[in-house]
């Protein structure tokens, strides 16, 4: 007999495809797999209290200053010096942190053995590193804190730094003044020794002339013009003085390039506002500290984004140093200009005064020489009168500076630890764990390959699933078991048996389905039990059914009915011939017949794949109702597949959280591949607390939605089932009648 073929009715099945990301919820995953977050959650969460515990507390002291320019003149004049600057706070941070300022801070407490430098030998670079200094957002005040594990220590450091940064203050201010002080000094000595040399000369002509009226006549044009001249030559000279004075000192201020930082309001404000070029530098740099501040409560100080700021930083305090020396040099050859325009005036009103003293001396008149000496008496008397005024403004101790430094609050020892904060790693600790118990909730998923529910069974195999059978609690023999309907009929387990054998009424009719194949994709599935199960359960609902125990390799319903090993069966009817009636063993259920394996054979495959099996396949359909043959394993053996071909219809067997995706995957397409029709699947082995397989959400198993249903109860269909069927034999018999 050639082998059964697939009728032109069965269902057209699609062969599965596997998706690349199974699509089931992530909140579902995450309640599956709660114990690995809230174990992952407790870890973290546990090495943020091991780490607070551990953690030396970190205290943090800061002192307030108000640093205010305050302007004194230096020198009056229209284009003068003047201590005015704009957006200088930043710069006064940067000089707080600087090495002359922490120098002097280190040798300020050099003589107490402080725990804080303990060990160190560059106490500067301690403090560059860890010493903070900034400009409020809301108000112009410089604050300067440090961190320390000794929280006395702390703030001591933090007044020691701001008493030096005071006295570094005061001292340059100082040296600014006293620079002019010298020059104004200098040439207050050289004018004095003129005065009095023209006092001299002016003493010895009138002794030397007596007899001579010195009267003046104030008609007398020449000495009017030698008057105005003597005085004009008196501004020119007093005005390159002033210009020379001012060129020594901005050659000083060029020549430290601190000071010329620290000064450099100082020498452009003669000639207007600072340049665009200062603004917008001083724009970068203060919003770069502004995003320094911000970043510095997030990361550490090796974050990359720190290091990159403070490498900015560092590029604009150089490009800011070369604009300002660049400006220093543009100015001082400015003021070069000023003083060669200078004494160029000088030289010519000396020569119209030469030429005007010539003339006067023309008239022979010792009146006009005595006028001359005169006047030169006076302009000498003026010239020193000037320059007394202006070393008198200067006051080196107070005035000559040009800021003005408040302290408005001194550093404090903190009472309580500013680090670590147990509130912020405590929170991060917790999102830490979170993240990291959910990531391993999604990678454990992704990498583990068993089918989880019904909804994805579905998918992956593209086959619907008729029903799940609950794991039986309790350790119960395997033959109590495999006869669930006939030995607890009011068992969980005996229901979902009742309600597959009505999907299968339903979905594959007994006219077009005589012979059903069970059989799984991998050993210790439950399928043998699946079979003894449902052939008692269609047994009781009136149905004359036999099972074939087609397992060659391993049978199993020998076993589950108590039949002797050595009883024939199958082998012996195939092999030696034996009778079909001789080897049927009828059991204690009413329309339950039993074909057992018999003896195991060699060839199984070869004997599977006959005519003669065929043709006892045929003989048993004809005479039961359903012949329900329990095959071995698809992967492992060809039997399953050559079983699939002749039989009219298959049922695949999985376990659930047992069997996987790739090798169920592999079983479908292995049946459809040689023309079986599989009508679904069944999930055997379901936790009854699990809801992923549908079982247990509507009582006993009810329901499941695999498409077979119509709302009813297990009970009702059958009821159904069996009227139809004592319908359908009532009107067989009236026919025969």
């Amino acid at each position: 007999m050639e082998p059964r073929r697939v009728p032109s009715t069965a269902i057209e099945v699609v062969s599965p495809s596997e998706p690349l990301v199974p699509r089931y919820s992530v909140l579902k995953v995450l309640w599956r797999r709660r114990w690995l977050v809230l174990l992952s959650i407790m870890a973290c969460v546990g090495a943020g209290i091991v780490y607070l515990s551990e953690a030396t507390p970190i205290y943090s002291s800061s002192s307030r200053l108000l640093v205010e320019q305050t302007g004194p003149k230096v020198i009056v004049t229209s284009d003068g010096f003047t201590a005015q600057s704009k957006n200088y706070l930043y710069t006064q941070c940067e000089l707080l942190k600087s090495t002359p300022i922490l120098s002097g801070t280190v040798n300020l407490l050099a003589p107490r053995k402080m725990l804080t430098f303990g060990g160190m030998t560059d106490g500067v670079a301690f403090l560059k590193a860890n010493v903070q200094a900034s400009v409020g957002r809301a108000d112009d005040i410089i604050t300067v804190s440090l961190e320390s594990p000794y929280p006395q220590e702390a703030a001591e450091i933090v007044n020691a730094i701001v008493e030096s940064y005071v006295t570094y203050q005061s001292s340059q201010q100082r040296n600014t003044a006293a620079e002019i002080l010298k020059i104004l000094q200098r040439e207050k000595v050289r004018r004095d020794a003129e005065l009095k040399q023209c006092f001299k000369a002016a003493m010895a002509f009138k002794r030397e002339n007596e007899v001579v009226s010195f009267g003046t006549d104030d008609s007398n044009i020449i000495i009017k013009r030698l008057d105005m001249l003597s005085n004009a030559l008196t501004q020119a000279e007093i005005s390159l003085m002033e210009v020379k004075a001012r060129c020594e000192s901005t050659e000083a201020l060029l020549s430290d390039p601190h000071r010329i930082l620290h000064l450099k309001g100082q020498l452009f404000t003669g000639q207007g506002a600072a340049p665009p070029e200062t603004g917008t530098l001083e724009e970068k740099r203060s919003r770069l500290r502004l995003q320094l501040i911000a970043l510095q409560q997030k990361c550490t100080e090796d974050h990359p984004s720190i290091r990159t700021i403070n490498l900015k930083l560092k590029q604009l305090d150089k490009q800011e140093k070369k604009h300002v020396r660049e400006l220093a040099e543009a100015h001082l050859g400015w003021l070069k200009q000023q003083a060669v325009a200078a004494e160029s005036r000088v030289e010519d009103l000396d020569k119209s005064l030469e030429t005007q003293r010539k003339l006067a001396q023309d008239l022979n008149s010792k009146a006009v020489q005595y006028a001359m000496l005169k006047a030169e008496r006076k302009r000498a008397e003026r010239i020193c009168d000037i320059l007394d005024s202006r070393i008198k403004e200067i006051d080196i101790t107070n005035d000559g500076g040009a800021l003005n430094i408040s302290l408005l609050e001194t550093a404090h020892p903190a009472n309580t630890p500013s680090k670590p904060q147990k509130a912020q790693i405590m929170g991060i600790a917790l999102t830490l764990g979170m993240l990291l118990g959910v990531s391993l909730a999604l990678i454990g998923e992704w990498m583990d390959h068993r089918l989880k529910s019904a909804e994805e069974i579905s998918e992956a195999l593209g086959l619907p699933v008729l029903g799940v059978v609950p794991l039986q609690a309790g350790k119960k023999e395997f033959a109590c078991v495999a006869k669930a309907v006939d030995l607890e009929p009011t068992s969980q387990a005996a229901e979902a048996y009742r309600t597959i054998r009505t999907a299968l009424y339903f979905g594959a009719p007994d006219i077009k389905t005589k012979t059903l194949l069970v059989t799984s994709p991998a050993p210790k599935d439950g399928k043998s039990t699946l079979v003894s199960n449902l052939g008692v359960a269609m047994a009781r609902a009136g149905q004359k059914v036999i099972i074939l125990d087609a397992d060659f390799r391993e049978p199993s319903q020998q076993n589950i009915f108590e039949i002797d090993a050595e009883t024939p069966g199958v082998t012996n009817v195939l092999v030696d011939d034996g009778s079909m009636d001789d080897t049927i063993v009828r059991t204690n259920i009413e329309g339950l017949d039993i074909l057992p394996c018999g003896k195991i054979p060699p060839n199984a495959s070869e004997i599977l794949n006959s005519q003669a099996f065929g043709n006892l396949l045929t003989e048993l359909s004809q005479r039961y109702d359903r012949v329900l043959v329990d095959a071995p394993p698809v992967l492992s053996l060809a039997d399953s597949r050559i079983l699939g071909a002749r039989c009219d219809a298959t049922l695949l067997v999985l376990r659930a959280d047992k069997s996987k995706r790739k090798p169920s995957q592999q079983a479908v397409e292995s049946l459809l591949s040689v023309g079986a029709r599989i009508l679904g699947v069944v999930v055997n082995g379901v936790n009854s607390r699990k809801r992923g397989y549908g079982y247990g959400d509507y009582g006993y198993g009810y329901g499941y939605g695999y498409g077979y249903g119509y709302g009813h109860s297990g009970r009702e269909l059958v009821t159904k089932a069996d009227n139809s069927r004592q319908s359908g034999n009532e009107i067989e018999a009236d026919n025969a009648a």
